[in-house]
């Protein structure tokens, strides 16, 4: 798959495209059908098949007071569309405030057609781009009818049996996975995703505190953007920085027992049968299964039973 960072990156090229536009987050299993259908529309056709997304969620420009956090990072992304197979070219767009106030027919003209040599675009229905969101399904078609490109909106996709997790008829989304992460489902979030929900951080020093009770963890500093699921103990896996992934029981709070409200948010793993140095690595944590919420113990001995009991809960659902 051929990445470029910027429109000017992209080389002059006698090859037309069928291309898809969308943010991306997450690669879930709908984002993959859609891009599958893509690589079978451009290979009837002749065409390479490209993705149009950007270098940044556009409601941390548009409107970041309310812009949600992203499931994945750019790196992530590139990483899981590559992964499907079904992408020849990627166009990465820097999303700042001059991109966000594009006219739409700009967007069109320039970049579409322009830069890409577009012969197909295929986006969502309810695809809206361009300055205030001008741009949609109905302005491409009239385009496309001048310029020379087809184009199809697609629905949101469901899964094969009309079912989500344990919704009936909800669709593969973003927002959902959002949603099912902030209520601790990361299995329904798994669902969706076609995979662990995964996060990447350096792990930092910490106060040693779990090495003092006798489960030393890994302190992984996440990007604050990054979407974490709900407080909570979890069974899952950490990958080092060699890719070796093993099991881990995952703890991600404030640590209640010792600092009541006041405590730092931080995503510990405790990575079962290891004993090594990972400080100043960069890692990655996949949640399997939610264990129990975050509580506050009267002393510290509970606190330990109750971690022996998370270790053995964790090792048993990894196990299945």
């Amino acid at each position: 798959m051929k990445v470029w960072r910027d429109p000017s990156e992209v080389e002059p090229s006698s090859e037309a495209r069928a291309v898809t536009i969308g943010a991306f987050d997450g690669v879930h299993l709908g984002h993959q059908a859609v891009l599958r259908l893509v690589r079978e529309l451009a290979t009837a056709r002749g065409l390479r098949a490209a993705v149009v997304t950007f270098d940044r969620h556009p409601a941390e420009v548009v409107r970041p007071e309310s812009a949600p956090k992203v499931l994945t990072s750019l790196d992530q992304k590139l990483e899981l569309l590559e992964e499907t197979g079904a992408v020849d070219d990627c166009l990465v767009l820097p999303f700042d405030e001059a991109r966000s106030k594009e006219p739409a027919d700009e967007f069109v003209e320039e970049l579409l057609v322009g830069v890409l040599r577009a012969r197909l675009v295929v986006v969502g229905a309810d695809f809206h781009f361009g300055y205030r969101r001008r741009g949609d399904v109905p302005l491409l078609q009239h385009m496309g009818a001048d310029l020379g490109f087809e184009v199809l909106g697609l629905g949101l996709v469901a899964s094969p049996d009309g079912t989500v997790a344990a919704d009936s008829g909800l669709p593969y989304s973003s927002t959902r996975v959002r949603n099912l992460l902030a209520a601790g489902d990361v299995a329904g979030a798994t669902a969706i995703l076609g995979r662990p929900h995964e996060v990447r951080g350096v792990v930092e020093q910490g106060d040693r505190r779990g090495r003092e009770l006798g489960f030393p963890t890994a302190n992984v500093a996440v990007p604050e953007r990054i979407c974490l699921p709900a407080d909570g103990v979890y069974a899952g896996t950490f990958v080092d920085a060699a890719g070796v992934e093993r099991p881990a029981a995952i703890s991600l709070g404030r640590r209640p027992t010792f600092y009541e409200d006041s405590g730092l948010r931080l995503l510990e793993a405790h990575v079962l049968d290891f004993d090594g140095d990972l400080y100043g690595q960069a890692v990655a944590v996949r949640f399997v299964a939610h264990l129990r919420a975050q509580e506050r113990f009267d002393n510290v001995d509970a606190l330990v039973a109750q971690m022996q009991r998370d270790v053995a809960e964790a090792r048993r659902v990894l196990a299945a």
